[in-house]
């Protein structure tokens, strides 16, 4: 069952961690789902939203970071499990009790640079097919909250999940970075690539006519397949990146229209993916029913044959 989505885009600063963390409590909150977050930005930014500081530091103190489980893996050449890696319980919310986490380390880009130097970018893909391959079967849902850019770790994310989703701000510098994310998905995709779930336009401000010009842009092109619900600019949004120490409840953290919309693009998502598990479990047993069939959105319209 295709279950494993890395959350990308290559334009950093498009709301990807806040996006990542919203549906992680909303899936665990609201639908009972088993989720695993995989914070796989050296800035660890969705590690600090889903844990108290010092829990942080402690894990990362320890080795307890998807950078020490794969330096293990590739550089060490060892076989660890990767369940030691996983911090369990986390969020502030008190009703989001089944959020795991695998925290991000700092010394991601060191651990890139090892890889590249020592040729050891097949290694790596294939250490992440067989962790990706054991975790889809423990979790309901895996969130891989990918850095920006095309690094060594983002492209192995990339080609080896089930599904990517593209956030984006609604202004041209990061819609650049969708169509610079789509161009590398055309290249070589005989080796894999993840099936795009759509675009989620993020981060947009109610009182700008421009971005919702831009709104408008983007849905007209059905390539994206835009989730049709957007996820406005507000500082519920903003204050809800600061990990609470003390538990609160959902509507406390995502107050009013915020927890709403986030409800709903949750919905989207996972009709979306139970959509396109059909088709894929229809093709293992009749492609030509499967070719027929296109996945529909809550009300976004088919789904592009990408």
């Amino acid at each position: 069952m295709g279950n494993t989505i890395t959350i990308m885009n290559a334009k950093g600063g498009v709301g990807k961690s806040t996006l990542v963390l919203a549906l992680a409590d909303t899936l665990s909150t609201h639908h009972g789902k088993h989720v695993l977050v995989i914070d796989s930005d050296a800035h660890a930014s969705v590690s600090n939203m889903l844990m108290a500081p010092d829990w942080l530091e402690a894990a990362q103190a320890h080795g307890q970071t998807v950078v020490d489980c794969f330096i293990a893996m590739v550089l060490e050449g060892a076989s660890p499990d990767w369940r030691e890696f996983i911090v369990k319980g986390v969020s502030d919310i008190d009703d989001a009790r089944t959020i795991c986490l695998m925290p991000g380390g700092g010394h991601l880009t060191l651990f890139e640079r090892e890889i590249s130097k020592g040729g050891r970018e097949v290694q790596l893909r294939k250490a992440i097919r067989a962790f990706l391959d054991d975790v889809r079967k423990v979790y309901d849902y895996v969130l891989i909250d990918s850095a920006p850019g095309l690094s060594v770790l983002t492209e192995c994310w990339l080609r080896e999940a089930d599904f990517y989703i593209a956030p984006t701000k609604p202004d041209f510098i990061c819609v650049r970075g969708l169509q610079f994310l789509d161009e590398f998905r055309q290249r070589d995709l005989s080796i894999g690539f993840a099936e795009s779930l759509g675009v989620v336009i993020n981060m947009r401000d109610p009182h700008s006519t421009a971005d919702e010009q831009f709104d408008r842009w983007l849905r007209q092109d059905v390539r994206n397949w835009c989730f049709e619900q957007s996820i406005m600019r507000t500082a519920a949004l903003q204050a809800a990146a600061h990990f609470c120490p003390r538990p609160r409840s959902y509507w406390a953290k995502y107050p009013g229209q915020t927890g709403k919309c986030l409800r709903y693009l949750t919905l989207e998502l996972l009709d979306r993916v139970a959509a396109r598990q059909y088709r894929r479990a229809q093709a293992s047993t009749d492609p030509a029913t499967a070719a027929n069939h296109v996945g529909r959105s809550v009300s976004a319209g088919d789904a592009p044959n990408w």
